[in-house]
């Protein structure tokens, strides 16, 4: 015979404090693990969008990322006129050769200083970037000591605000405008001309080249040529959303780990309080758990009801938790990225496997904290707990 719903979900309700608080406590778990895992994800998407699959990034090899890659003149006009890059309707090469710098800047409020990414740009670069648009004001003059900032600086650093300047390479930088690029890594950079920005800090290579391909499929013919051109064997092309997708995989694994390490000392103790809570449920219910096996109830219905009880618990928790990180979908951070060593601005993410994971999770800790006293009811003797009477 098995137990009835009803009576599992009575049961809970008839104990609103204790069932309160542990419900409160196993949400403030899944608030933690979910927020872990949306602001991992967040990093990914952010980075991930920033780039195109239609571009290929060509950087040195081993370089981790663009501040730590170099490459010369000659190799960099060897790779923007390969037979696969896509031309304009000039003739001219879809291609942008890139120096990345990282300079400091002061944060609004007098909240300290924060490394920030200048990026030396070629004017094909808005072909090949086309989710960039000025939003404000207007584009920086080439040839010029003239910079843009994306949305995501000119809110959080003093200074990147048009009309003001900023001083880095020895000069001022005049801000003439801004830009926004819909959430991505571009929005944590500031751009000028490459040749200005390559003078003023005494560079004479590039970071990386960027370029179109012809075709999207062309890309193995791609990486054949660079593996078959001996001036190009220290040099590897990447997918452009590729090569920034990896920019973000440090970051989200440091995420991961110390938030999951968090998480396991919270469960543990909203574990232990669910586990007391199902302990005083079968407690407080003896003569019922020996007037429902004299009429019949097997062992099993009655183990199944506390764990199923256990669940109802745990997973309403997790539901609130899972809802109130939901929230934090309308925020925005920033952080420093191990991968560039520099300021990123990104949203928290939520995606349909991080809800199956939460949701999990506190049907895990329902488990856990209801196995054992579920164990003890079903093991009940009929007699002795009539007599408890």
């Amino acid at each position: 015979m098995q137990v009835p719903l009803k009576y599992i979900l009575r049961s809970s309700s008839s104990r609103r404090l204790t069932t309160l608080i542990t419900v409160l406590g196993i949400a403030l778990v899944v608030f933690v693990f979910t927020a872990v895992l949306m602001m991992a994800n967040g990093v990914q998407q952010t980075l991930r969008s920033t780039g195109s699959d239609d571009n290929v990034t060509v950087a040195r090899k081993a370089a981790a990322s663009e501040i730590m890659s170099i490459i010369d003149r000659e190799a960099a006009g060897i790779v923007s006129n390969m037979p696969q890059v896509a031309r304009s309707a000039d003739g001219r090469p879809l291609s942008s050769q890139e120096a990345v710098v990282i300079i400091n800047l002061a944060k609004l409020g007098a909240k300290g200083i924060s490394n920030v990414t200048v990026r030396g740009v070629d004017e094909a670069v808005f072909q090949l970037r086309p989710q960039v648009r000025i939003v404000e004001g207007r584009m920086f003059k080439w040839g010029a000591r003239e910079i843009i900032v994306g949305s995501g600086i000119t809110t959080r650093f003093g200074g990147a605000q048009i009309g003001q300047q900023i001083k880095f390479g020895g000069d001022l930088w005049s801000v003439v405008g801004i830009f926004d690029t819909d959430g991505s890594g571009f929005d944590s950079e500031i751009w000028g001309d490459i040749h200005q920005v390559m003078d003023a800090f005494k560079r004479g290579s590039f970071s990386t080249v960027t370029f179109r391909l012809k075709d999207p499929d062309d890309f193995g013919e791609l990486v054949t040529a660079f593996e078959a051109d001996n001036r190009l064997q220290y040099f590897v092309p990447k997918r452009e959303k590729k090569f920034f997708e990896e920019q973000s995989e440090m970051m989200a694994k440091f995420i991961r780990i110390l938030g999951l390490f968090i998480t396991v000392i919270f469960s543990t103790g909203a574990t232990i309080g669910a586990m007391i809570t199902m302990y005083g449920a079968v407690a407080n219910r003896t003569v019922e758990i020996g007037t429902m096996r004299a009429l019949g109830f097997y062992r099993r219905s009655i183990l199944l009801a506390f764990l199923a009880e256990s669940f109802v618990l745990s997973l309403s928790g997790g539901l609130l938790g899972l809802g109130l990180a939901s929230l934090l979908q309308f925020f925005t951070i920033s952080t420093l990225n191990f991968g560039s060593f520099s300021e990123l601005a990104f949203s928290f993410a939520l995606s349909p496997s991080i809800i199956a994971n939460a949701l999990g999770f506190s049907l895990l800790m329902g488990l856990i904290g209801g196995f054992l006293p579920a164990v003890r009811a079903a093991r009940l003797n009929i007699i002795q707990a009539l007599r408890a009477v």
